[in-house]
């Protein structure tokens, strides 16, 4: 949180780094006044800096008033060397896996406590899909964030296990039971879930690992049913995430 931004010797650069760090995975969507106050910043000053940074398309105005992240500084944060190499790096493998399939292709990386999409292609089959690019959905109820969450620090689990909010009836939210299917993650390679964060949708996810032999991102399919294609769509997944291993492998070594 910034300091007292009202005082005069404070550059107007540090009072937008201000109005933009009000923001975070718990504060998505605020009032002018909450910015304000979050930013320690006079509402006046707050309500003049916020109309240039939607008009530049950092941050959005909703209907409700609220003010929300922008897609400009989404566009910008893919520019990050570290993402944008790997979802370049991961794009041909994620259109592979789309005509083999015609099913919608995932791919993500852990922000947080959070899963974040950097990446998706639509599929056919009228199976109903929350995720979009960029968005941040929990670790717990996805079959991408299952696959990250079980390669997380200890501390990011202890994180998630403490607050499984139920998205749908199917979802996950005995701590216990998490940590049994995380272990299995851990065991067979790959995560599933079954409408766990949407109703008729379920999915089937694979780890990415670099070089370092570290996860880094997960890859992952969604479907009506797992129930006589779950083999298949595991290979199809290991057969990329391999794929962009190798990839990674040989762009760090030159």
């Amino acid at each position: 949180m910034a300091g007292n931004s009202a005082n005069p010797g404070v550059s107007v650069t540090a009072r937008v780094l201000a109005l933009l760090d009000a923001f975070d995975s718990d504060h998505r969507a605020l009032r002018l006044s909450d910015i304000a106050r979050r930013a320690d910043l006079p509402l006046p000053t707050a309500h003049r800096l916020l109309a240039e940074l939607v008009s530049w398309g950092a941050l959005a105005r909703r209907e409700d008033g609220r003010y929300v992240v922008g897609r400009r500084l989404w566009d910008l944060g893919l520019l990050a060397p570290a993402r944008s190499g790997l979802r370049e790096i991961a794009s041909p493998f994620l259109h592979d896996i789309y005509g083999a399939t015609l099913a919608t292709v995932h791919l993500a990386v852990r922000e947080g406590t959070k899963v974040l999409y950097l990446d998706r292609l639509s599929g056919h089959a009228s199976v109903p899909i929350v995720s979009q690019v960029g968005t941040r959905l929990p670790m717990h109820a996805t079959g991408v964030g299952k696959v990250l969450l079980a390669h997380a620090p200890e501390d990011v689990l202890f994180a998630v296990l403490s607050a499984l909010d139920r998205v749908t009836p199917y979802t996950v939210t005995a701590p216990g039971r998490l940590r049994q299917q995380l272990a299995r993650v851990r065991q067979e390679g790959y995560a599933q879930t079954y409408e766990e964060m949407s109703l008729g949708a379920c999915s089937v996810a694979v780890p990415i690992h670099d070089p370092s032999n570290q996860v880094v991102a997960a890859l992952g399919i969604v479907v009506a049913s797992l129930k006589r294609d779950r083999a298949r769509l595991v290979a199809a997944l290991e057969v990329a995430a391999q794929g962009i291993r190798r990839t990674l492998a040989r762009d760090s070594a030159q």
